[in-house]
């Protein structure tokens, strides 16, 4: 399980500065769907080999008549999804009837909570203490997120009971693929066709309701495993699953993934919550692969039309496959996996430096990089980074005026020459000397 933490506290005490804090590794996401108001926030955080989720909501003025608003109740219902609650309050104002109010809320709430005392600057760290020890809280932590003082140490101490993740995803023997999507596009029906057909072994793990569950299965001889957020059981209760857009669920589940398959209703086309979980897949860098369901419910003039609208909304993901499939009938199923296994292959594929520094002379040779000042960005050599989704280092010089124009540039240049379908590929610039140099230059790449 992805721990869950969710800020709450009064207007401008800190919230938003702490969730950028904890999201550093990460855009924060933005959740703005029937249901949410905008004043939640959702972000993935990242402290060594421990993954955790962070909910920012909006502030409570903490005034009776405002407990039963529409910003309250969706303050109620993070702290209700939470496992863990920082309750911020500011240091420079003190203990305020607001911060009484709302400490009521979590008290009946049951969850477990540190109150950070944000904004310490310049104040006795015992007496800022000693006056919000009032509210009968036995976790306090004292911190200054404006500049990052004590926030680590926080982090630390909130994730302490929760594991680490233990297993190396890139070592297991398949693809773990998450779907996703909207309820009703026909998640459970592709599931059940998944794990159903030419199923060779399918078992559930138990968990909450809100928990992802995992299902391994085989396909023609191929192990997976499933990540799905529909609350999938037993193979015969698939059907009976009630399904509900929920934004943990679907961090969770890309978070465990290491390819999504995103079901969009062709008869609905791309609505905005469809753009939003693109935007989750986007942001953890995952590899994936659109399929478009029910299509064989379509004309072939509205067929023509829908097809022409999704290419044109999608030009954002040129890297992810779109299928055309009916799930209920096992139509462009099998070529929707076959994407996956390639999207799979691609996220984890190893590069060789040498080759990658041959690829780089000759993107720069074709299309030179700008002048800055009058001298030219220099682009040395490149190596390998890391994988899901591959990274490629480039170290040169002035590397950090490089515009975004020549990024896109260089990064469809790699994607092209390596060949990489369904994943997004992630460049970072070096500048500084060769930590090669002197060193034997290794073996030339046989193309």
């Amino acid at each position: 399980m992805i721990p869950v933490i969710a800020l709450i506290g009064r207007p401008n005490v800190g919230k938003s500065t702490v969730f950028n804090v904890f999201t550093r590794t990460r855009d924060a996401i933005v959740a703005n769907e029937p249901g949410l108001t905008r004043d939640r926030q959702y972000g993935v955080g990242q402290r060594e080999d421990k993954t955790f989720i962070v909910v920012d909501t909006g502030g409570l003025s903490g005034e009776k008549q405002d407990l039963d608003d529409l910003m309250a109740r969706q303050t109620l219902l993070a702290m209700e999804e939470a496992d863990e609650i920082l309750f911020i309050v500011d240091a420079q104002h003190g203990l305020t009837s607001g911060d009484r109010l709302i400490a009521d809320l979590v008290r009946k709430s049951g969850k477990s909570c540190y109150v950070v005392i944000n904004k310490v600057d310049g104040l006795d760290p015992d007496q800022a203490k000693a006056e919000f020890f009032a509210m009968g809280f036995n976790r306090l932590a004292l911190i200054s997120a404006a500049h990052r003082k004590g926030t680590t140490q926080l982090i630390d101490d909130t994730l302490r009971d929760y594991p680490a993740e233990l297993t190396d995803k890139s070592a297991q023997s398949g693809p773990v693929i998450a779907v996703i999507g909207r309820p009703n596009v026909g998640k459970s029906t592709l599931i059940n066709r998944l794990v159903g057909e030419e199923r060779v072994v399918a078992f559930d793990q138990p968990g909450t309701t809100r928990d992802t569950i995992s299902v391994e299965f085989e396909r023609r001889g191929k192990p997976y495993t499933l990540v799905d957020t529909a609350g999938v059981r037993k193979r015969g209760k698939v059907q009976q699953t009630i399904e509900k857009f929920s934004v943990i669920k679907a961090l969770e589940a890309i978070e465990k993934s290491e390819v999504a398959i995103l079901v969009v209703d062709a008869q609905d086309g791309l609505t905005d919550q469809d753009l939003t979980l693109l935007g989750y897949v986007l942001n953890s860098g995952r590899a994936m692969v659109i399929a478009v369901n029910k299509w064989d419910g379509l004309d072939q003039e509205l067929r023509d039309q829908n097809k022409s609208t999704l290419e044109r909304r999608l030009k954002f993901v040129p890297f992810a496959a779109r299928h055309f499939i009916s799930a209920k009938h096992g139509t462009g199923v099998g070529e929707l996996m076959a994407s996956v296994d390639q999207a799979y292959a691609s996220a984890f594929k190893d590069l060789n430096t040498r080759y990658l520094t041959d690829l780089l002379e000759e993107a720069v040779f074709k299309h030179n990089p700008p002048l800055r000042h009058g001298r030219r960005i220099k682009l040395r050599y490149a190596h390998q980074g890391g994988r899901n989704p591959p990274i490629i280092v480039v170290h040169g010089s002035q590397t950090e005026h490089l515009p975004d124009a020549y990024q896109r540039y260089l990064s469809g240049f790699f994607i092209s020459k390596l060949k990489l379908k369904g994943t997004p590929l992630k460049l970072e610039l070096k500048s500084g000397s060769n930590p090669y140099s002197g060193k034997k230059a290794p073996k030339k790449h046989k193309k």
